[in-house]
């Protein structure tokens, strides 16, 4: 911010420079052309050719000056006191050739005073006025004698160029103080903008995760309402059917027929089974709050993700902690977290490669949950869009899933859920939740470091192989 601040300063005193060169130049062409006239056009015979010698010498300094100005430089910038010294002699010159005390060239030394207080400080400024006095009081040694009127044309003088020196620094200084005081609040307005701009984006974004959201719970209500029309539609002939298999079976059959009919009602037991758990998962979300076990939530998942057809031909290795503590969690969300994850890691591997569930109890005691898969990986300049709203790199994805599965962790569990791993070799989400300490103590009969101890030293493997034929 110091360095920002800094920057916008030194713009505002190069633009004020170049500002006031810009007039600077403006003013020293009208002073030449005035000069040209008056020595051209107003019966000044008398040394003409030295006056117009002097003004063509003026003109070349200001054709540098108006050169320089167009590039958005200043020239000789570092030489302030040697431009009004050259100044001086350029207008006691003109005086000394013209008309002495009286030439009209002496005002020039008020519009160098002038343009002084514009571009520099006060001290040189005076510097100027000292420079132009001692210029000025140069042309007294012409005169063998003064007379009145050269004496008060002198001391007038004197008087109005201190006077004007003084009213020109004040005036440059008000300038320059009004000039900065605008920068500043300039300044503060273009912070206050980006803040305001920020602020927006902020909403805005909030805006569109609060709109995912909603989109993802009507698409899950319209869906809860499609399986429980297909269940219904389906189940009632599946119970005509197995009504009828049971009074077969109820004849005298051969064998063959009465084993053929036994596999036919296992097929519709398997079949009315698969509708319960699409109708159970399909319901509507049950949002209380209570105890429950991670492992039975996982196994949940793991059950309704059987029926998922990219789960044939790989093998999905579950390894889970002994004696984990519960946690107090919505049951419902969590499940559809893992199922989320489980069913992204089954879309990104390729038959015969292992998906793995881990769980355990970290130091940090929170209960930590890793679904490794060995597939694609994912593309470094998609990590950051990760758990973006609508990011996905499907076809037919919404790119709502991850989002979802953060905002239940973060917000419902207090938890998180990080990518911790990826690479062409495959890919690792972990699930941190934190443990409940009261249920903790309750389920597992003891500290949480003795529950910690126990989970280091009873891991228990469980695999489950999905090579099913479809």
């Amino acid at each position: 911010m110091t360095q920002s601040t800094d920057t916008s300063r030194t713009s505002d005193s190069l633009q004020w420079e170049l500002a006031a060169e810009s007039i600077t130049v403006r003013i020293r062409w009208f002073g030449l052309c005035v000069g040209y006239v008056l020595v051209n056009f107003v019966g000044r015979d008398i040394n003409q050719p030295y006056l117009n010698s002097i003004l063509t010498l003026g003109a070349v300094y200001a054709l540098l000056d108006s050169w320089w100005s167009v590039r958005g430089r200043v020239f000789l910038k570092e030489w302030p006191l040697l431009i009004s010294g050259m100044e001086a002699v350029f207008i006691s010159l003109l005086c000394y050739f013209d008309d002495g005390l009286h030439s009209p060239f002496r005002f020039y030394y008020f519009l160098s005073v002038l343009v002084c207080a514009m571009r520099h400080s006060a001290w040189i400024t005076y510097s100027t006025l000292s420079v132009h006095a001692i210029g000025y009081t140069s042309l007294v040694l012409n005169y063998s004698q003064l007379n009145r009127n050269d004496l008060s044309s002198f001391i007038l003088t004197q008087v109005f160029l201190i006077w004007v020196t003084w009213a020109s620094t004040e005036l440059a200084n008000l300038v320059k103080t009004a000039t900065k005081r605008l920068s500043e609040l300039n300044l503060e307005l273009q912070k206050n903008q980006a803040t305001l701009e920020e602020r927006i984006e902020e909403r805005t974004e909030e805006l569109q995760e609060s709109q995912a959201l909603l989109v993802q719970q009507e698409k899950q209500a319209a869906f809860g309402l499609l399986a429980a029309g297909i269940a219904h539609e389906v189940g009632n002939p599946l119970a005509a059917i197995s009504s009828l298999v049971q009074l077969l079976n109820r004849r005298q059959l051969d064998e063959e027929t009465r084993e053929k009919l036994l596999l036919v009602d296992d097929q519709l037991r398997r079949i009315q089974r698969t509708l319960r758990e699409l109708v159970d998962f399909s319901r509507p979300a049950n949002l209380e709050r209570r105890q429950c076990d991670v492992h039975e939530m996982i196994n949940a998942a793991l059950n309704i993700a059987k029926y998922y057809k990219r789960r044939k031909g790989k093998q999905i290795e579950t390894c889970y902690a002994g004696d984990l503590p519960q946690i107090s969690a919505i049951r419902d969300q969590l499940i559809q977290v893992f199922l989320n994850l489980i069913l992204n890691a089954l879309e990104a591997t390729e038959e015969g490669t292992t998906f793995t569930i881990t769980t355990l109890l970290n130091p940090d005691n929170e209960i930590q949950i890793t679904f490794e898969d060995e597939g694609h990986g994912i593309a470094s300049d998609n990590v950051e869009k990760l758990f973006k709203p609508y990011f996905t790199t499907k076809e037919t994805g919404t790119g709502l899933g991850l989002f979802v599965c953060q905002n239940i962790i973060t917000e419902t569990c207090r938890g998180r859920l990080e990518l911790t791993e990826t690479s062409p070799a495959g890919t690792c989400f972990t699930v941190f939740l934190p443990v409940n300490v009261e249920s903790s103590d309750a389920n597992g009969g003891g500290s949480l470091e003795d529950s910690a101890a126990a989970d280091d030293n009873n891991l228990s493997h469980n695999s489950s192989v999905a090579s099913q034929s479809s």
